[in-house]
């Protein structure tokens, strides 16, 4: 199986350290790689992509050390953040040019396929110079798919692009996952690490902070209150019941229903079937609150 694999990775630079001891695998779909500013997320790309060695641990991508091994780039595709086209170009040549470099059997359909993908075609023959910043996204992105790679890593993919073009892009990123491609993309927006993957990697001073679904993390978060918005067929009732429960550390009225702190997810949860039964209460809706990847981010950030 195609994967991306990490174990007690670490990357400095003189007395700073970029990357610490960090253990990841990352296997086909989509993870969105989370982190605020100077967490280490280019510097865990750059090591992934082959521009890096580790200076301490090992990285693999599909079994193979990427770093001075130029074969592996038919496998892999990468979007850097920053602009790396030549703007003396059309799109139609610098995509068809990186399709020339894989040495593909026939660089133009190759290029025509990508660039349709990412819904460039109608620009494809203009000089790169024209295009505006979502546009120089896209041709990138083209570019990585061209050779159609086992893995694609993203370095804040979605700079620049507007919302409807930020859409096709989530679209076609979840669908090259599905198709059973390892896609790793950063994004410093939490909303689109939200909609397009539930699969987290974040990185708080280059350690791994946290790694999985993020609404499993949020439940795994024990010390923290847990958040609940309910509503039945007796609210005022329900909340009188709840008040003075263990589990349950605030309870307000609101016009959308019941807003419910708890202490402890699980018990919390096991609890209030059993006690809407017991009260005769019907109830029409139990959802957490408070599982957004914001608050699991804002949560991790807090603790680190």
């Amino acid at each position: 199986m195609t994967s991306v694999e990490l174990r007690g990775a670490s990357r400095w630079y003189g007395s700073v350290v970029a990357v610490n001891d960090v253990t990841m695998t990352i296997g086909p779909g989509v993870t969105g790689l989370l982190g605020p500013n100077g967490a280490g997320k280019s510097t865990l790309i750059h090591l992934i992509s082959g521009f890096l060695a580790p200076s301490r641990g090992e990285v693999t991508v599909s079994g193979e050390h990427p770093w001075r091994n130029p074969d592996l780039f038919r496998r892999l595709g990468l979007v850097p953040e920053r602009d790396s086209v030549y703007a003396f170009l059309t799109g139609s040549e610098f995509v068809a040019a990186t399709a020339r470099l894989h040495r593909l059997r026939d660089p133009r359909s190759a290029s025509r396929r990508a660039i349709e993908m990412v819904e460039m075609t109608a620009a494809a023959d203009r000089k790169i110079s024209t295009y505006s910043k979502g546009m120089r996204q896209r041709i990138k992105v083209a570019a990585a798919l061209v050779h159609d790679p086992e893995v694609i890593v993203l370095d804040e993919p979605f700079n620049g692009m507007d919302p409807r073009q930020r859409l096709h892009m989530m679209d076609l990123l979840h669908a090259e996952g599905t198709a059973g491609r390892v896609i790793l993309f950063s994004s410093h927006i939490l909303e689109e690490v939200e909609r397009l993957s539930g699969t987290i990697q974040v990185l708080v001073g280059g350690r791994l902070a946290a790694s999985g679904d993020f609404r499993a993390i949020r439940r795994l978060m024990t010390a923290r209150p847990h958040m609940f918005l309910l509503r039945s067929s007796d609210d005022r009732r329900l909340g009188a019941a709840l008040i003075g429960r263990p589990s349950v550390t605030g309870v307000e009225l609101g016009t959308r229903g019941l807003s419910v702190q708890a202490s402890d997810y699980g018990a919390f949860t096991r609890e209030i079937a059993a006690l809407t039964r017991d009260e005769g209460i019907r109830l029409q809706e139990l959802l957490p609150a408070d599982e957004s990847l914001d608050a699991v981010f804002s949560y991790l950030l807090a603790a680190s």
